[in-house]
């Protein structure tokens, strides 16, 4: 059986989720590095080629409610991300800024079925409100740090993550993998989705 053809999501339909600052001509390569809760940073680091920080996560241990902040370098709050109560399919929302106001929310996620044996999960812009169809789909193994994330239900892959591993990161207790972002993707909203599939993956483990 030929295997599926897999392209660049076509340009055109791509338009920034979190902010056109975040969108680059070019694939992002970025280094996520998850650690263990802190006061200050949360759990995750985002770093580019060049080793600087980009992306942080303000971590649940802040909150009384499973709710994760991801900030910019300089510590602005960019997106909420909020478990929705008695979800049966563990749907997060996603709001602008510090809000979780219904009126400043982007995206919601949810794991596509109740049982899964790999990662799957379908993404809703705020505007499709009737849920027909997924806007994005994320597929692959989030135990193996391995996952791909598509425009809709096609074949165009807009980023993909896979784990790295690292002497220095093993003894120091680190879970690092790479993300490539593919061109004019936004990849602010890549990082916020790698966030909500730790949670969910998280919270099937506990």
């Amino acid at each position: 059986m030929a295997s599926p053809s897999y392209a660049y999501a076509p340009l055109s339909v791509m338009a920034p989720v979190v902010g056109p600052q975040f969108c680059a001509p070019y694939p992002v390569d970025l280094t996520v590095t998850k650690k263990a809760l802190s006061m200050t940073d949360g759990d995750f680091a985002v770093t580019d080629v060049n080793g600087s920080v980009v992306l942080k996560v303000r971590g649940r241990i802040l909150s009384l409610r499973d709710r994760r902040v991801l900030l910019d370098a300089a510590g602005n709050p960019l997106v909420t991300m909020h478990e929705k109560i008695l979800s049966a399919h563990h749907r997060w929302q996603v709001f602008r800024g510090d809000s979780t106001d219904a009126k400043d929310l982007l995206y919601s996620v949810k794991k596509s079925s109740f049982i899964q044996l790999k990662t799957e999960l379908d993404v809703f812009l705020s505007a499709n409100t009737g849920e027909q169809c997924c806007d994005f789909k994320i597929k692959g193994s989030y135990f193996e740090r391995s996952c791909i994330v598509y425009l809709g239900s096609s074949n165009s892959i807009i980023a993909q993550m896979n784990r790295q591993y690292t002497v220095k990161n093993v003894l120091l207790g680190k879970d690092t993998f790479g993300v490539t972002v593919y061109p004019n993707v936004d990849y602010a909203f890549i990082v916020s989705l790698i966030v909500i599939l730790d949670e969910i993956h998280r919270d099937n483990r506990d």
